[in-house]
């Protein structure tokens, strides 16, 4: 795909209005030790417009010489190839490129995805989980789309990186406004000014809920290890396949020292546990025969093309525990959690969002600050004390 045309130095004529710039493309290194595909790859991305497939190579050493020649925005990293791997990579290519976001893409074994969480703590951007073969992979619409998405929104949040655009405001403050300053060319409108919600002042949450998605693994380890010895449930939506979610839910164990596990259909709900839900599955709550209510697992359809989705979980917890939730929703793709923390509000809850700052991509924390839904919008490193102290104000 060719580059876009500059614009011309010419004054536009008397009255005519003046040509909005075209957004930069989204320039992308495809790394893969596979011919095929990495020839699949690149035709998938080229078949969208704003995409450009500038370099295609066969391991990590040639990916680390090209990205010091060449600017790249997003980098689909293979994980086991000669010579270099993936995981070897992966820092090398953060120091030399730090605005370049890398997409680590794997086919889905366990050992891929305890690499792919490594990956993301070092600093990877997201994840991809490759069909199996070629053949799957040249029918796999849902992951053509899935690829296409994660590179165009990483690729604006390259662009933004770059540009050294500013980020949200932290929320301290009960309104905010606009942020100063003209938008850098090709880039997405700024959002609308954030409006804080007061906090409840009567909040004292039976249950804590936690959203996330693109950037999502890296954000929660920050937040969870904050969260160890909590008697509230938690309970964690994190948009991940299967097996990636078994594993995330071992490491923050392991890394946070807090119980953690997918969740089970019909296990009470206890507190002081972490319920992570399983990939392919909704996860609720509701009552059970006992004292305390149930975790459900749905194969319901997707929602916001997602399962597991947010707002299943929030609608359950919103019938069973009213004004008593704090939802926290953290750097994701997209507006998931956007109608549950509608619901949490009107009960009563209070909805806290990762700024935009600290976020890999800021559509679902962003979509319920702008909505007016927040009521506080904290950098990723205030939200787990802030947790927990709402948490320990409710045990006392």
């Amino acid at each position: 795909m060719a580059d876009p045309t500059p614009l011309s130095n010419a004054r536009p004529a008397a009255g005519a209005a003046t040509p909005t710039p075209a957004a930069p493309s989204v320039r992308v290194m495809v790394v893969d030790d596979s011919a095929v595909i990495r020839g699949l790859l690149s035709r998938a991305l080229e078949a969208d417009p704003d995409i450009r497939v500038v370099a295609s190579v066969g391991n990590g050493q040639m990916a680390v010489n090209t990205i010091a020649r060449q600017p790249i925005d997003v980098v689909v990293l293979d994980i086991e190839m000669p010579v270099m791997d993936g995981l070897t990579a992966l820092p090398q290519l953060i120091k030399a490129s730090p605005a370049t976001k890398v997409i680590m893409a794997s086919t889905l074994t366990k050992r891929n995805a305890d690499i792919s969480l490594r990956a993301l703590k070092a600093g990877a951007s997201d994840y991809l989980a490759k069909p199996g073969s070629g053949r799957d992979l040249t029918s796999a619409d849902a992951f053509k789309q899935d690829l296409l998405a994660k590179v165009k929104a990483l690729g604006g949040a390259a662009h933004r990186a770059a540009a050294g655009r500013p980020g949200s405001i932290a929320a301290a403050r009960p309104a905010a406004a606009p942020r100063a300053g003209a938008r850098p060319v090709g880039l997405a409108p700024a959002p609308r000014p954030i409006v804080l919600r007061p906090m409840p002042t009567a909040l004292r949450p039976r249950v804590i809920a936690i959203g996330s998605s693109t950037g999502g693994p890296q954000a929660l380890f920050e937040v969870v290890e904050h969260l160890a010895g909590l008697n509230q449930p938690i309970l964690i939506t994190q948009h991940m396949p299967a097996t990636f979610t078994t594993i995330l839910a071992e490491h923050l164990s392991r890394q946070c020292k807090v119980t953690a596990a997918e969740a089970v259909d019909g296990e009470p709900l206890a507190g002081g546990r972490v319920y992570v839900a399983p990939g392919e599955w909704h996860m609720t709550v509701q009552r059970g025969t006992g004292a305390s209510p149930v975790i459900r697992l749905l194969q319901t359809p997707p929602e916001n093309f997602c399962r597991p989705a947010v707002d299943p979980m929030l609608r359950s917890l919103v019938a069973l525990f009213g004004r008593d939730i704090l939802t926290v929703i953290l750097t994701g793709m997209g507006q998931d959690g956007l109608k549950g923390c509608t619901q949490v509000v009107q009960a009563g809850g209070a909805v806290v969002a990762q700024d935009e700052t600290s976020s890999v991509v800021w559509g679902m924390p962003g979509a319920v600050s702008t909505a007016g839904l927040a009521s506080a919008v904290l950098p990723i490193g205030d939200i787990g004390p802030f947790i927990r102290k709402a948490a320990l104000r409710s045990a006392a």
